[in-house]
């Protein structure tokens, strides 16, 4: 019996989730060893040199000087700046408890949107708004015993995303992402070589430490495709959810693979977060917009240089 488009739409998404949220494990296994600066550069000449090869050969370079757009650029710095501060944050954090306040980025791009491009948002939305960032608050725990210093690098990673999808919105449809995902990639990498000294410098490299970063870029690429996959089947208002798939991912690999185990609090909070978003997500499709926060937002919710 055929899926349905909707079914195949949300298998792929969460095949893309698995493949952002296993990046990040990798990302995280080799952040123990080397500093942020260190493992931007070096994935993101694997992930540069992919990424390159594929828009060379979807012919997305063609004409790039057009490209140029001050959206572009801002979308360019907000990525950087996430991705500095998620990197910072990863090695001091468990992989769940960073997952679950990225969770909160839909969110933010809906409030944002009504902030800073007019969209309008009904007070149940807004009260749905509340609700998630108080979810992350409690992830979070300011000014109580088992507070983390590097969860405000969390949140403040989550800033910086939202500034950047609410700048992919708003460029122009002529300029093909896979020029924007090239170009970004090629940034992130120079921005990982030109802060190597200010984090510490460099420290020598295993071959099982290069693999897991050449893994880390591939899975990013893979994730993206299937991310663009899944928004070409069916209905996003049906396959946006799944989204919420990577924290099960990152739940189940925090446990397995680094030995954290969940506290009740980080528990209740992505359950309010998630719940949050997925009312939000009910409301956009009641109140019948054309394009929800989720489909807006990049494709994993973590900063990952595309």
């Amino acid at each position: 019996m055929p899926l349905s488009s909707n079914v195949r739409g949300a298998t792929f998404m969460v095949v893309a989730m698995a493949a952002f949220t296993f990046n990040d494990t990798l990302s995280k296994l080799a952040a123990q060893t080397i500093n942020p600066g260190q493992l931007m550069l070096v994935r993101g000449l694997f992930a540069t040199t992919l990424i390159s090869l594929l828009a060379w050969q979807q012919g997305a370079l063609k004409g790039y000087r057009d490209y140029w757009h001050p959206m572009v650029f801002l979308r360019l710095v907000s990525e950087v700046g996430g991705t500095v501060c998620f990197l910072a944050a990863l090695p001091h954090l468990p992989l769940a408890n960073i997952s679950a306040v990225l969770q909160a980025l839909p969110l933010a791009v809906t409030m944002g949107a009504a902030l800073f491009l007019g969209e309008s948002v009904g007070w149940r939305r807004w009260l749905a708004i509340a609700a998630g960032f108080g979810g992350v608050l409690i992830i979070v725990r300011p000014g109580f015993e088992g507070f983390n210093a590097f969860s405000l690098l969390a949140l403040l990673s989550v800033a910086f995303c939202a500034v950047r999808d609410l700048a992919t919105r708003k460029i122009p449809g002529h300029i093909p992402s896979l020029f924007v995902s090239t170009t970004t990639t090629i940034i992130i990498t120079i921005t990982g070589a030109l802060t190597i000294v200010p984090f510490g410098g460099w420290v020598p490299m295993t071959l099982n430490l290069v693999g897991f970063l050449a893994g880390a870029a591939v899975l990013v690429l893979f994730g993206y495709q299937f991310v663009i996959m899944a928004m070409r089947e069916g209905e996003i208002s049906f396959i946006a959810p799944f989204r919420y798939t990577a924290l099960i991912w990152a739940l189940s690999l925090s446990v397995f693979v680094f030995g954290d185990i969940p506290d009740f609090a980080m528990i209740s909070g992505a359950a309010v977060i998630v719940a949050s978003g997925l009312y939000s997500l009910y409301r956009e499709r009641v109140v019948g917009k054309g394009r929800p926060a989720a489909e807006s937002t990049s494709a994993s919710m973590a900063p990952d240089g595309i």
